[in-house]
């Protein structure tokens, strides 16, 4: 890739707008959860201590191009405020007169939020008047929204074309872990993928079977994979619609020399809740009144060798019902290995996905990983080999 750093550019007394993902989830009007405002200070404080003036430009919610007062990004304001220790001022448009009055009284030192880029319509719709009319309030564009970066949007790529751009701190290193996961990796590769359904990620497995050694399917899409097999799940979360799809996939692995690795042994019980009695069975011999939710210890032990003698891992989901005790105990179990291998410098280990970072951090090993992606559907297009918009933006000039 040949885009830019903050390493780059010169910052110095310019105006620098820079693109963060400030959608944070809030409860009773407060944030409840500051993880992304925290994880954008480097490139905020970075941009400071070379002496430029940080505009921040984000979204919140979907206003649908429209002004929505509670999507307002104005009850966020004191919550940066606390993370960055420094002052942010708070514009109430992001283009037009509003916008650059507030840039215009910015000092050295400070922090300019503006309003929600969605309340414009030509944001979503990377309009260029609307891009034009961000990128005539600053000098310099910084990318450091990866989590957006799969959208085709002003803010995100038609902006980034019309200033000097580079990608912020967050965007830096989430493109270095993943390229080093997937585009030049050590190998041999592991993919641990997990999730309910086959169909919704049918463009990650074709790709990446192509990719890695070895390809744990775990979850759900465990179960229609046993299906295509001929292997009775009882009443299983299952896609038996798409059991021909599993084949051609188990097809195209085979093709590729790349092992996958399904459960041998389950647990299974009658009722999806906490507790529930359970047991571990062949995973032939599941109950027709059955319910597979999660990967015996036979099975978790096959994986756990598959990752010690692997050099790279990739984790795009569980391996079972990880909510729910004692169904948590394979997944957990996968990830204590990986932990272990990431601490011994001898495993480079990212992981990304909603479910894949919350039962990470529910096995204790949050930071414990090489990489751990928050970006969500930008994470999962890279995987799938997909061109992200806002990344070949910055690669322009």
């Amino acid at each position: 890739m040949a885009w830019k750093t903050l390493d780059d550019m010169d910052l110095a007394r310019k105006v620098v707008l820079t693109r963060v993902d400030l959608n944070v989830p809030m409860e009773a009007g407060q944030v409840s959860d500051t993880t992304r405002i925290e994880r954008v200070k480097p490139t905020i404080m970075d941009i400071l201590g070379k002496g430029g003036k940080p505009v921040l430009l984000a979204h919140f919610a979907r206003p649908k191009g429209k002004v929505v007062p509670e999507m307002s990004l104005e009850q966020i304001r004191g919550a940066v405020e606390d993370v960055l220790g420094v002052t942010v001022a708070f514009g109430s448009d992001c283009i037009g007169a509003e916008a650059k009055k507030a840039v215009a009284a910015l000092e050295a030192g400070q922090v300019l939020l503006l309003e929600n880029t969605r309340f414009h319509a030509g944001e979503e719709g990377n309009d260029a008047m609307f891009a034009a009319s961000l990128a005539a309030l600053g000098e310099v564009y910084v990318n450091d929204a990866f989590s957006a970066a799969h959208r085709a949007h002003a803010s995100t790529e038609a902006l980034a074309r019309l200033l000097p751009a580079a990608a912020g701190r967050l965007m830096e290193a989430e493109l270095k872990a993943l390229e080093g996961a997937l585009s030049e990796p050590e190998r041999p590769v592991v993919a641990v993928v997990g999730g309910a359904k086959v169909s919704t990620k049918l463009d990650l497995l074709g790709n990446l079977v192509r990719k890695v050694d070895s390809l744990v399917i775990g979850g759900g899409m465990a179960n229609t994979f046993l299906a295509a097999q001929g292997i009775d799940v009882g009443k299983s979360l299952a896609e038996h619609d798409m059991t021909d799809t599993a084949r051609e996939i188990l097809a195209k692995a085979e093709e590729a020399a790349c092992e996958i690795l399904l459960p041998s042994d389950i647990v299974v019980a009658k009722e999806f809740k906490a507790n529930a009695p359970s047991e571990v069975l062949d995973v032939n011999a599941c109950p027709a009144d059955g319910m597979i939710f999660d990967a015996g210890p036979a099975s978790v032990e096959k994986i756990a060798t598959a990752i010690k003698g692997a050099k790279t891992l990739i984790m795009n989901g569980p391996l079972g019902v990880f909510e729910l005790e004692p169904f948590h105990k394979g997944t957990f179990a996968m990830i204590d290995v990986i932990a272990e291998q990431t601490g011994a410098g001898a495993l480079v280990s990212v992981a990304g996905g909603g479910d894949t970072v919350a039962s990470v951090n529910a096995s204790g090993h949050g930071d414990d990983f090489t990489y751990i992606s928050t970006a969500g559907g930008a994470f999962l297009e890279w995987m799938e080999g997909k061109e992200l918009p806002g990344v070949v933006a910055l690669n322009q000039g």
